[in-house]
């Protein structure tokens, strides 16, 4: 695994208003489940997307909705490991989030949440989600890969399509943990760490499977199954 530290300053991220958009092969191929005429339960623990919350209720689909990676700015989860490493406190996090019943939800999209969150979380967080989904249930999850470099921003993702998704940038700056907020008043969020395949793989090792699709902007999207 590869983290990053302290990097010289680049060329500016995209505008918070700025909209990218993208082919997802990962959405594709959930989006079969999606016309399901069962009612799906669905969790989004990427930043708030009011288009996302609309594209399943259309679609008589119940959705919960976590900004998790806000959540984890939050001061009081600030303490220190044995060897006196700042860290986050998994437990009290845990304790305030992702409070859900034991396999509840059909699919979970985690986005880019893994990339950006403190270490000392990422682990926690996907056992709770393994417990909170049902088996056979799947869970999208994107990674970067090292071409994307330190500065490569932190993106809430919009469903638009069947197999489209629209990139909306936050307000990326150097350091999350100093809890600066940017022009809009959002928190800010830095790329902590780049995962390979094998990390990737054992991060999920409690799940049924993982498939892996290469895109062409340096994101690999991953798709498991409990």
């Amino acid at each position: 695994m590869r983290f990053f530290r302290s990097t010289p300053e680049s060329s500016p991220a995209p505008k918070a208003q700025e909209r990218l958009t993208r082919r997802s092969s990962a959405i594709a191929e959930l989006s079969r489940i999606f016309k399901s005429e069962e009612t799906l339960t669905i969790l989004d623990i990427g930043a708030t997307s009011a288009s996302n919350i609309r594209f399943f209720t259309e679609r008589g689909h119940r959705i919960y909705s976590e900004d998790l990676l806000e959540a984890s700015t939050d001061p009081a989860l600030a303490i220190h490991d044995d060897q006196g490493r700042p860290i986050l406190d998994s437990k009290k996090f845990l304790e305030e989030n992702l409070v859900y019943p034991n396999a509840q939800f059909d699919v979970v999209f985690c986005w880019n949440l893994a990339d950006y969150m403190d270490e000392s979380l990422v682990k926690p967080v996907v056992a709770r989600l393994w417990s909170m989904m049902k088996p056979g249930s799947m869970l999208l999850a994107f990674f970067h890969t090292r071409e994307a470099g330190p500065d490569a921003p932190c993106y809430r993702y919009h469903l638009s399509a069947n197999d489209t998704l629209e990139m909306h940038a936050l307000n990326a700056k150097r350091d999350h943990r100093k809890e600066t907020a940017g022009a809009s008043g959002s928190k800010v969020f830095t790329l902590q760490r780049v995962f390979h395949n094998r990390h990737i793989e054992n991060l999920f090792r409690d799940f049924t499977s993982i498939k892996f699709f290469l895109s062409r902007d340096n994101i690999r999207e991953v798709l498991v199954v409990r």
